[in-house]
C-alpha cells in the first residue's frame, strides 16, 4: 500500500471567452497540475491566469506540451521531423517556465499532452525529440511518463528524473497502454468505477478492460479535466487517498 502519492490534473485547457472557473473548483484537491501551452489548448492569457491559481492554491506547476494542433485538441499523432518536435516542445515549456518564473513561481515538472505523450510511450524518436528539449530547458528537468515505457527509458538515460504515472479515468489495455478514446469504455466517469481503479493502483495492480490484472507503478496519479464531473471526482479522490492514509503531496 502506497503512503503517498502526487495527484495531477491537466488545466489551463481553455482560451478565448471561455474562464478558469472548471480549474478552480478542482485545484484545492489536487498537488501538482499540467497547464496547456497554447498548442492543444489554452492561450497567453489562460496560462498566466492558471498559473496565478496554482500558486494561490500552492499546487506544483508543469508544461503540458503537445502537438501543434488545436483543432483536435492534441489527441492526433503528427508527421513531425525530430528538429521540428524539439522546437516545438523547447519553445512550449519555455514560454510555460518564462511566465511562471515572472509570477513568483518555478517549474516543477513537464507532461507531454495526448497523442504526444502516448506515442512518445513507445516510439524512441518521439520521446528523443522531447528529452532532447527538456534538457535545454533544465539538465534534471522532471518529466512525467508512464512506467518502463520508452519515454521513461529515453528520459532517464538522457539524466533527467521521472515520476511513474498512472490515469485514475481511463481504462488500461493488456500492454498497460491507455484504451484508445475512440474505443467504447476508454474513459471511466462513474465515481465507482474511478475509485476501484485508484485502489488497485494503491496496492500496486490495475485491472485491464479485458479482465486482467497487472502488476503497475504508481508515484503521480492523473485525472482530466474534461472527463465529465471532474471537480466532483477530484474531490472524491481526494478524500478517497486521505481515508486510506495516502499523503497527496508534490514532493
Amino acid at each position: 500500500m502506497l503512503s503517498k502519492i502526487d495527484l495531477n490534473c491537466d488545466l489551463g485547457e481553455f482560451y478565448g471567452m471561455y474562464d478558469e472557473v472548471r480549474d478552480s473548483r478542482i485545484m484545492p484537491f489536487i498537488s501538482s497540475c499540467n497547464i496547456a501551452c497554447g498548442f492543444h489548448s489554452g492561450d497567453p492569457v489562460a496560462i498566466m491566469k492558471t498559473v496565478k491559481l496554482a500558486l494561490r492554491n500552492e499546487v506544483a506547476i508543469g508544461a503540458h506540451p503537445s502537438y501543434p494542433d488545436l483543432q483536435g485538441f492534441g489527441r492526433r499523432i503528427m508527421n513531425l521531423s525530430s528538429e521540428e518536435l524539439e522546437a516545438c516542445v523547447l519553445y512550449q515549456v519555455s514560454a510555460l517556465k518564462g511566465i511562471t518564473e515572472s509570477l513568483g513561481g518555478n517549474l516543477h515538472h513537464v507532461k507531454p499532452h495526448g497523442a504526444l505523450y502516448n506515442h512518445a510511450a513507445k516510439d524512441k524518436e518521439t520521446a528523443i525529440g522531447i528529452v532532447k528539449a527538456l534538457v535545454q530547458v533544465q539538465k534534471d528537468m522532471l518529466i512525467y511518463a508512464p512506467a518502463k515505457s520508452v519515454l521513461s527509458s529515453v528520459a532517464e538515460d538522457a539524466g533527467l528524473r521521472v515520476r511513474s504515472e498512472v490515469f485514475a479515468d481511463r481504462r488500461y489495455e493488456d500492454d498497460l497502454s491507455l484504451r484508445s478514446r475512440k474505443l467504447k469504455g476508454a474513459v471511466l466517469e462513474q465515481k465507482e468505477h474511478v475509485l476501484k481503479q485508484l485502489a488497485g493502483f494503491l496496492d500496486g495492480v490495475v485491472h485491464t478492460h479485458d479482465g486482467l490484472e497487472l502488476p503497475i507503478e504508481a508515484e503521480t496519479i492523473c485525472l482530466h479535466s474534461d472527463t465529465e464531473g471532474a471537480a466532483e471526482l477530484a474531490k472524491e479522490i481526494n478524500e478517497f487517498l486521505t481515508k486510506h492514509d495516502v499523503r497527496i503531496t508534490s514532493d
